[in-house]
């Protein structure tokens, strides 16, 4: 039986009735499987003891062999609290008994005990209210071992789950078979299952233990990729070759003023093969902000449109979603590519006129927001689905996008950058192209961190810039306060600064003879689009907005951005919103304002941003700091919840999984067929580890 068919009840083990079972339930341990994969937290070293004086200075607990000195009792009657005093012949303790007064009738003087405990200096001898003894008179039992430390909850023990663990280990291990084939266990080097899983809860030694968790990661992190490459083999069904047209792509390079990186050489290179081959590509383009993502999308659209296909260009926000517009239709009108925009204000009779013409074939490229996924778009030969900033969009919008055609090509994009192991979990299906170098001339933004009680100094600061003709963005955490009369947009505690009452004091006060303007979600999209027309040309000098300018926004003259609040935010929308400046030749500053609330993470949080600009480093931290959920942007509790394996800790082998994964695909392309029945076996029904899943896709 494999471990991913130990899916008996918990109840079935020796020693687990309903009333521990349901204790156990809540940590989320219902079956044999769930038990045996319910890994230690830590391990307490009871092997060898130590010297009393070492053990008060260890700052945790230790393993102490130790004779009883003499007992008294703390207090008088029934509540004294016995206290006896210990020595390992060099140095006394106190060990005190709160809420055990049996053990004063057990620490009588001249008996020896072995005992685990944490012991604090004092004035006159170390001492310990939170320890476990044993007699050294009997034969060690929870001593001279390993023992596991679990992940508990409240009327759950440890003794209790280290019972029960090896009751399942007995039952299980000498009937559990390997679902890895034997020729790539051997070739990796790794211990069978039921080894790891004893190596794991019964370890002879911490490196052991280590050894076992190693082994089970990879295994999980194995099924997991042939899990994500097995979902893509639908994709994979062959079409016909497309002849790709490079002409119009080529014309389009010889406009631009400026030659590519060749970081977007390479890339656009993978992408030409990809739409050439004769399955649909699906690929995700990720790059730090400014990096030339979209250029490069733009560019790959002409190979599809050459050959009379159409593309669908999705963005998250109208004002992303019109500025790709603007900048595609100054690029390749001129060349002859019809462009189009369609929004949620597209309406009447302009929008009825755009979705004949699309379904007609007299527009090349569609650009749009969610509005592209409507039922009543229909494109006449849609080749090719661009999606940006896709981690906004849901999978359900991206698959109602593709089958508006017939096996079109797909296109992920986003700016904010995917640390690789992440990538290769939340995106196994799909191949990663990765543009790293920035656009040759471009200085880095310097990173200043203000205390709020410094915020005048900063605005002092940035009027220098103002004065040598640069612009501003002033962001803040809230769009508008209490006197607002909308309803609250966070948590109460330290009053927060917002947009609208901010824009008023930029305009009134701090910048009087400035043209300030204001953008949030709530502003209506005609003066939005006004506000961003006036600052994209230079009239307007301040622009005070929420975090929705954080991607998409594209002012080469902006200089400066004062974030106000900076720990509300999070390290990716820092680094977004930092985006927004360093676009043009000049120096350019970020100030990041915070408050004097300030949490462990949020300092974190602001000093990475202080040491670097680069992304991906920033997204590794990031992915240290707060997990793949948060990180991605989606919070269930399933997503990407690994039994064994950490993405930051397990890297190597997440990569080496995926690397073998694809390998035995490429040798033995039947090995997911439904007739290799251990293969099956495994990958029927759950996964081996189950809550190794990906919600949502």
């Amino acid at each position: 039986m494999f471990l991913a068919e130990l899916g008996q009840r918990v109840t079935e083990i020796r020693g687990v009735g309903p009333v521990l079972a349901a204790h156990m339930a809540r940590v989320g341990v219902s079956t044999v499987r769930d038990l045996l994969l319910h890994l230690p937290r830590s391990y307490e070293d009871r092997r060898t003891p130590v010297p009393l004086e070492r053990a008060a200075g260890a700052g945790g607990k230790s393993f102490v062999e130790v004779t009883v000195v003499s007992l008294d009792h703390l207090g008088k009657g029934w509540r004294a609290t016995p206290r006896a005093i210990v020595s390992d012949g060099a140095t006394e303790a106190a060990l005190l008994c709160f809420g055990r007064s049996f053990l004063g009738r057990v620490l009588q003087p001249e008996r020896r005990f072995r005992v685990w405990g944490t012991f604090k200096p004092g004035r006159l001898w170390p001492e310990s209210s939170d320890f476990e003894l044993e007699s050294a008179s009997v034969p060690a039992a929870a001593f001279g071992r390993v023992l596991p430390v679990y992940p508990l909850t409240e009327g759950l023990g440890q003794g209790a789950v280290r019972r029960a663990v090896r009751a399942a280990l007995d039952a299980a291990l000498p009937s559990l078979e390997d679902a890895l084939p034997a020729g790539l266990r051997a070739a990796r080097g790794l211990p069978s299952t039921a080894a790891a899983l004893r190596a794991v809860h019964a370890p002879g030694d911490p490196g052991e233990a280590e050894a076992g968790r190693r082994a089970l990661a990879w295994e999980e992190l194995f099924w997991f990729e042939l899990s994500l490459m097995r979902r893509r083999l639908p994709r994979a069904a062959t079409r016909a070759p497309r002849l790709i047209n490079s002409g119009l792509r080529d014309t389009a390079l010889g406009r631009l003023p400026f030659k590519l990186t060749a970081d977007q050489m390479a890339v656009l290179a993978e992408i030409e093969d990809d739409l050439g081959a004769p399955w649909p590509m699906a690929r995700l383009l990720q790059g730090d902000v400014g990096s030339g993502k979209t250029l490069v999308a733009l560019l790959s659209a002409l190979l599809v449109t050459a050959g009379g296909g159409q593309v669908a260009f999705a963005a998250p926000t109208e004002l992303l979603a019109r500025q790709h517009a603007e900048n595609a239709a100054h690029l390749l009108e001129p060349i002859g590519v019809r462009v189009a925009f369609l929004s949620g204000t597209v309406v009447g009779e302009p929008r009825q006129l755009l979705i004949a013409a699309l379904a007609a074939g007299e527009v090349d490229i569609l650009f749009g927001t969610h509005a592209l996924f409507s039922r009543d778009v229909a494109f006449r030969r849609l080749g090719l689905v661009v999606v940006d900033e896709q981690h906004k969009f849901g999978v359900r919008q991206r698959m109602a996008m593709l089958a508006k055609g017939e096996a079109p090509d797909l296109l992920l994009m986003t700016a904010t950058p995917i640390p690789r192991t992440l990538a290769l979990t939340a995106f196994g299906d799909l191949d990663v192209s990765t543009i790293r170098t920035m656009p040759p001339g471009r200085l880095p933004v310097i990173t200043h961190l203000a205390r709020q009680a410094n915020a005048e100094k900063v605005y002092r600061r940035v009027r220098e810039e103002l004065d040598r003709g640069r612009q501003a963005y002033f962001v803040y955490p809230l769009i508008g306060g209490p006197e607002s009369g909308a309803e609250p947009e966070a948590p109460s505690g330290p009053a927060l600064k917002d947009a609208e009452s901010a824009f008023r004091r930029l305009r009134e006060a701090i910048y009087p003879d400035l043209e300030v303007a204001l953008i949030h979600s709530r502003v209506g999209e005609e003066e939005k689009v006004r506000a961003m027309a006036g600052f994209a040309a230079g009239r307007v000098k301040v622009l005070a907005a929420t975090s929705v300018v954080e991607v998409g926004v594209d002012v080469a003259n902006a200089a400066c951005i004062v974030v106000e609040h900076a720990e509300r935010f999070g390290l990716s929308t820092l680094h977004q919103l930092r985006g927004r400046v360093g676009r043009g030749p000049a120096q350019s500053y970020a100030f990041l304002v915070y408050g004097d609330d300030l949490t462990p993470e949020g300092i974190e949080r602001l000093k990475i941003m202080k040491e670097t600009t680069d992304g991906f480093r920033i997204a590794e931290r990031d992915l240290a700091l707060r997990g793949p959920g948060e990180l991605l942007g989606v919070r269930q509790s399933g997503f990407l919840r690994f039994r064994v394996a950490d993405l930051v800790r397990d890297a190597d082998a997440l990569f080496s999984a995926r690397d073998e994964a694809r390998r035995i695909l490429a040798e033995d392309p039947g090995f997911l067929h439904p007739e290799n029945a251990p293969i099956a076996r495994v990958l029927a029904g759950s996964p081996p580890f189950p809550d190794a899943v990906l919600e949502g896709g």
